[in-house]
């Protein structure tokens, strides 16, 4: 389903989905109430969404859709996803799987066609209907790693394709106090931190930061990483600090979970924990085996509550994976791994 309130852009966007075999177009709307309505009569698998449009507007109505979505997934096709980083993370926030800056009037050709179907096609079908006509040779059957009694030292988390809604989930159920330091590798474009730190410290309650270099990690400070480097650990004058590290990663992603996971089972061992949540593609993989590799413990998000079921799924076909379970589940995993020094 298209839901934009430009006639062109909706025209111009049917045409793309269209040119590609595996899609078909199921609706068009031009405001969210006539895409609410819609969806009372078709089923569909992903919304394409403006955020700009009359009425309530995308941004206010992305839970009323999803509400009536029956697992559809939104991605927001907007002029916003690249001039406004407030509103783009807020849709994230909000539920959103995925954003594409729209392009101006007379450019909606070339490089955007190509990314827009391949991250539809990562997207795939709605939660509920994916499920069901998934070949039973896909289905992953891999052993779960026994997981470790010592308490964890430190805490990384990876993520991306609907990542933040994700982190928001397992942020709102982490006790407010663990007592351990905490990274997150999520991958946006640089202009977006500030205003995704800002948003995940309200939900984390505790300081988030865009990380620095040199910024020390302290008890229960979030630090993230930025859109342009990876986020790493090594040793300050007084205990581990942050280091910013801008050299190409296997896997092409900026910022990368790889050294991240690296650096910490260098830094901590067996005191070190990765959680790997929703994400297109197989960053972390390498990281996470050296990080067990070390003696720690890397635990990823389940098939059921991903947006995209690529990056955990990578961790659970390397057997590298001590829990799969939803964002929620997860944090309480972690909340049992670090002792006495979580409460509320």
């Amino acid at each position: 389903m298209i839901v934009d309130d430009s006639m062109v852009a909706r025209s111009v966007l049917s045409r793309m989905v269209e040119s590609d075999g595996s899609f078909e177009l199921a609706a068009v709307a031009g405001t969210a109430e006539d895409a609410i309505d819609a969806l009372q009569a078709v089923r569909v698998d992903t919304i394409l969404l403006d955020l700009e449009m009359p009425g309530a507007g995308g941004l206010r109505s992305i839970p009323r859709i999803l509400d009536n979505a029956s697992g559809a997934h939104i991605m927001i096709v907007s002029s916003m996803a690249e001039e406004g980083a407030e509103e783009t993370v807020a849709a994230l926030a909000l539920g959103a799987a995925d954003a594409l800056p729209k392009p101006g009037t007379g450019r909606f050709n070339g490089r955007f066609s190509e990314v827009l179907i391949s991250r539809l096609k990562a997207l795939g079908y709605a939660d509920d209907q994916r499920r069901s006509v998934a070949p039973v040779s896909k289905i992953v059957h891999a052993p779960l790693r026994a997981m470790s009694n010592d308490p964890i030292e430190v805490l990384a988390i990876g993520a991306s394709t609907g990542g933040i809604h994700a982190l928001n989930s397992f942020f709102e159920t982490l006790p407010r106090r663990i007592g351990i330091p905490i990274l997150v590798t999520q991958h946006l474009p640089a202009p977006f931190m500030p205003v995704f730190a800002r948003q995940l410290g309200i939900a984390a309650k505790r300081e988030t930061l865009v990380a620095e270099d040199g910024m020390a990690l302290l008890p229960d400070r979030v630090l993230i990483a930025p859109g342009d480097a990876h986020l790493l650990v090594e040793q300050g004058l007084d205990g581990p600090v942050a280091h910013l590290d801008r050299s190409a990663s296997s896997t092409g992603c900026m910022p990368s979970l790889d050294p991240m996971f690296e650096s910490i089972s260098t830094y901590f061992g067996n005191g070190a924990a990765g959680v790997v949540l929703t994400g297109m593609g197989r960053d972390g993989a390498l990281g996470a085996a050296k990080l067990v590799a070390a003696g720690g413990s890397v635990l990823a998000q389940d098939e059921a509550s991903c947006a995209v079921w690529g990056m955990p799924r990578a961790i659970l076909e390397a057997g590298l994976a001590c829990a799969i379970m939803p964002p929620d589940k997860l944090a309480r995993r972690v909340a049992s791994r670090v002792g006495d020094s979580a409460c509320r």
